[in-house]
């Protein structure tokens, strides 16, 4: 049997309506015990003609039509929902009446619900002149309400949580047999029709629409009418008289009226009434009395008004659950039958202005008194904050809303990962204290309806700010104490991770809302999903204010604009991810006592530091063991190889003496070191001393982020030497071991001892081969064809490295691979290529730009030349800009044994050749740099 999907409120209303679909049903099903009830008939071939129709109308495209839509065994019926749609929402169903004397069969319901159908509402509904019951909400359908549909004699109506627009057309009003009418959740627009005040309905809903105008007043033949939702709809008020005649209303929710205002609705005659929300709807003067006497009533909402006197001291509201007075002017002091009220009992008095006694409840919990009295020095906060005295003055507090204790960027945020309430007030530290005001409608309440969880994987920086979030249906305030008072940055963090993105019912959620600082508006009508064009997306925003009395308080309030049914019942309402709050002004300096004695302690420990470090300084230079003389140091050097101890360099250059200084780089100076020549005999060397380089110990993890701009930046510098600098630059030596990291790990290409300059009007360059075995050209290894793609190879061999944390020169072959190019190749040809991604990393990395760096890297490392792109087209592509060709590569080359034999004979060779290239380059290759200098000596 279909049913209203997670509309809880309105469920035992709609079983009477749906009895009759029931018993139907019923009696399709087959007996157990007697023998088995014949199938029944098809319905008229003029219904399934109207099915059809229906069907393209809609969208809907799975219906079986060589099965009997009457049969509740056949595919018509409700199947399994997807994985991704909720079991509470998802319905797929026709029913059938075959109840009619003559035998017939015909369609007297559509229950379709969750299905994301993108169609538009069927014209061809009217050809099913039997059709009692419509349910079509939690879809994608657009366009405008038929006004052919004002002929049929449905009972149950509901088009909810779609996107349809355009005016209610007033042929609805003719619905004479229409008892439940949900159109919430669109974007409806203009008035209501007066033709509307012809209907009978027991339950209609029309909130969050985009209506205009004033509420209009056609209640007056709505005496059935038990409930009425107009939240959030566009209406202005006042409130229309005619309210007053429906005698039967049990629930009412009106809210968010803005314009003109009216006093407290007559609603004295609605004996019965069990949930009343009157809510921002700028009603002035006292509570009426009655109020108080309505015996029926659980939850009561007047907040957000002008209301003003006392409370009643009445305790006729003995089922009274839930209450919101919150930001009224109601005065007097608070009764007794709400302060004993136990904890199963919400109730929110936040922002008013009680008179203080010595009856006045203290602060317990579900009992939200924040800012609730006037005057005086209790402020309504002593009793809550009692435990928690200011120790000191603060300057700066971070707060990670909904989530756990982190730290970001060496900035520490404090866990808020109270559960919150639908009326609490919650001290938590010295610092801050959070009031959570509002109830979640139509949903059961749960512990964790207040902090948000987000629904898919983040692809944001800093993530863990964001994984949780802080929710509230009404209005949150974060309130602030023990600050220094002077000027601040208040930094606010959003992401929206409930409402999606995509094609779908769950992608029509509207969250929009205001942001308070220091009771100022600085954000009207925000919506994160707009500002940051996306959902998962963070938008950071800051605001200047300033502190007095020590106190400062950022509010979010839920301003009635958004939608509060879509992805589902409970997800409105305010969301905040993250607060910063810091001083615009440094701290001032102690004074008195404790300063003197912070002062001693602190010059005591910076004596001790200084003799340390003095010691440390003359121990490493020697002045505590025997110091060898210069020969002595320079005995041991290898210009082979290429590596001096730090002690040779020093004996090399006479301890770095400027008179050896010949010129400057970006990296720091470089010296020539005659001693070496001198003391040994051997042709120019010099040395250049690095000012900027970082090396991350090999526990340490390169996150994703990181990895992708390093590698784009080796890129960009490769760009440069190829095709940017007035001199063209071949480097010759591209490898992991030659890229360093400065300070805020940007790469600078370095080590430029092989570099040779590209003569444009040459080809190539026939040159002997030099380089590092692992990262080599194949063309140049074998053969010494030199041109600017030998980089281009290297620096492939480099992007497989970044992506798969290995180095390719000491990879372990296994199977059939030989290297990690080698795996590479074969992991894409099978379709594996995620394989590769550097398992460390978990799922911490964006996968489609792990899937573009390794294609790039791959698209570099061609055996032929002519196929590799420059670098300048690899810069393109690993920005996204342009598409990374599909490669086309026999990953077999690596296993011809002659081959590998012929490269490693190649490069032994080399090793024992003596270079005598003197041309050479001291700058890196960052792409900041325009000129180039070079020295006739050897840079080691």
């Amino acid at each position: 049997m279909g049913r209203v999907a997670n509309c809880p409120s309105t469920m035992e209303m709609l079983i009477g309506f749906m009895i009759p679909t029931v018993l139907v049903l019923i009696c399709m099903e087959p007996n157990n015990v007697e023998a088995q009830v014949e199938e029944p008939p098809y319905p008229p071939h003029y219904e399934l003609k109207a099915l059809r129709e229906i069907a393209a109308e809609l969208g809907k495209k799975d219906w079986n039509f060589s099965e009997n839509p009457c049969n509740n065994k056949s595919s018509w019926f409700t199947p399994p929902p997807p994985p991704h749609v909720s079991q509470g929402i998802y319905n797929s169903t026709v029913t059938c009446n075959c109840s009619f004397p003559d035998g017939e069969c015909h369609i007297d319901g559509i229950y379709l619900a969750g299905q994301d159908l993108d169609g538009v509402l069927p014209h061809s509904l009217v050809n099913l002149s039997y059709i009692k019951t419509l349910i079509l909400h939690y879809n994608y359908l657009h366009g405008a309400i038929p006004h052919e549909w004002g002929a049929m004699k449905l009972e149950i109506m509901t088009v909810s949580m779609n996107r349809l627009s355009g005016s209610i057309p007033g042929s609805l009003g003719n619905i004479s047999t229409l008892k439940y009418l949900s159109l919430e959740n669109n974007m409806l627009s203009g008035t209501i029709p007066p033709e509307f005040g012809k209907l009978n309905c027991s339950c209609s809903r029309i909130s969050s629409n985009n209506f205009t105008g004033k509420i209009p007043n056609i209640f007056q033949s709505w005496k059935q009418l038990e409930k009425l939702e107009i939240q959030a709809s566009g209406f202005e008020g006042p409130i229309p008289s005619s309210l007053a005649l429906l005698h039967n209303l049990v629930e009412l929710r009106i809210s968010d009226l803005p314009g003109e205002g009216s006093k407290f609705p007559n609603i004295k005659n609605m004996k019965n009434m069990y949930r009343l929300m009157l809510r921002s709807c700028n009603i002035s003067g006292p509570i009426p009395d009655y109020i108080w006497e309505f015996s029926q009533l659980q939850i009561l909402d007047l907040s957000f008004n002008k209301l003003e006197g006392n409370i009643s001291d009445s305790e006729s509201l003995a089922k009274l659950q839930y209450m919101y007075l919150t930001h009224n002017s109601l005065t007097g002091s608070i009764p007794d039958w709400i302060s004993s009220r136990d904890s199963r009992y919400q109730m929110d008095l936040s922002y008013n202005k009680f008179s203080e006694s010595p009856q006045s409840p203290s602060c317990r919990e579900n009992l939200n008194l924040f800012e609730s009295f006037s005057g005086g020095k209790n402020l309504g906060l002593d009793n809550c904050l009692k435990n928690f005295p200011c120790s000191k003055d603060w300057y700066s507090v971070n707060i990670n809303c909904g989530g756990g204790a982190t730290t970001i960027n060496g900035v520490d945020y404090e866990a808020d990962e109270d559960s919150g309430g639908a009326a609490k007030y919650f001290p938590l530290k010295e610092t801050w204290e959070t009031s959570s005001t509002g109830l979640f409608w139509d949903t059961s309440v749960t512990s964790r309806d207040f902090i948000a969880q987000n629904v898919s994987i983040l692809r944001t920086n800093n993530s863990k700010l964001y994984t949780r979030a802080r929710l509230s249906p009404l209005s949150l305030t974060y309130y602030f104490r023990c600050l220094a008072n002077g000027s601040y940055t208040v930094t606010l963090h959003f992401a929206e991770i409930v409402i999606r993105g995509n094609r779908s019912y769950q992608s029509l959620g509207r969250r929009i809302f205001d942001v308070y600082i220091q009771e100022k508006l600085k954000l009207k009508d925000f919506n994160i999903k707009n500002e940051a064009k996306g959902v998962d997306k963070v938008v950071v925003k800051q605001f200047k204010t300033v502190v007095r009395n020590k106190t400062l308080t950022v509010r979010f309030h839920w301003a009635g604009k958004g939608t509060c049914g879509t992805p589902r019942r409970g997800t409105y309402g305010p969301l905040i991810s993250a607060i910063s709050v810091d001083s615009d002004f440094k701290p001032p300096v102690l004074s008195g006592w404790n300063k003197k004695m912070k002062f001693v302690a602190g010059a005591v420990v910076c004596v001790l530091c200084l003799i340390f470090v003095i010691l440390g300084i003359l121990w490493w230079k020697g002045y505590f063991r025997h110091k060898p003389s210069r020969e002595q140091v320079l005995r041991g050097l290898d210009l082979q190889a290429g590596f001096f101890t730090f002690e040779q360099m020093k004996a090399a250059t006479n301890n770095f003496d400027a008179t050896y200084k010949i010129g400057e780089g970006g990296f720091g100076a470089v010296y020539k070191a005659y001693n070496i020549r001198m003391l040994l005999g051997c042709m120019d060397v010099a040395l250049r001393e690095l000012s900027c380089c970082w090396c991350p110990k090999e526990s340490q993890l390169l996150d994703w982020p990181t990895r992708q701009k390093i590698c784009l930046g080796i890129a960009k510098g490769l760009a440069f030497l190829h095709e940017e600098s007035s001199l063209k630059i071949v480097h010759r030596d591209i490898k992991t071991t030659n890229v360093l990291l400065d300070s805020e790990l940007n790469p600078k290409i370095s080590d430029f001892g092989l570099a040779k300059f590209d003569e444009e009007e040459n080809t190539h360059i026939s040159t002997r081969v030099a380089g590092t075995i692992g990262y080599m050209a194949p063309e140049y290894a074998l053969w010494g064809y030199l041109t600017y793609k030998a980089d281009v190879y290297s620096f492939g061999i480099v992007a497989l490295e970044i992506v798969a944390g290995k180095n390719n020169t000491k990879y372990r072959p296994e199977e059939d691979f030989v290297c990690l190019q080698d795996r590479a190749l074969v992991l894409q040809q099978k379709g594996h290529v995620m394989e590769l991604v550097d398992p460390r990393l978990g799922t911490e990395f964006i996968e489609g730009e792990a899937i573009r760096m390794t294609r790039v890297a791959l698209l570099c490392t061609n055996s032929s030349p002519a196929l590799r792109p420059t670098m300048s087209e690899v810069v393109n592509m690993l920005e996204g800009r342009t598409i990374v060709p599909e490669l086309v590569m026999d990953p077999s080359i690596f296993a011809d044994e002659s081959r590998l034999g012929a490269l490693k004979d190649q490069f032994n060779r080399m090793l024992t050749q003596k270079s005598s290239e003197t041309a050479m380059v001291t700058q890196t290759s960052d792409s900041s740099s325009k000129t180039w200098p070079h020295s006739s000596s050897t840079l080691v």
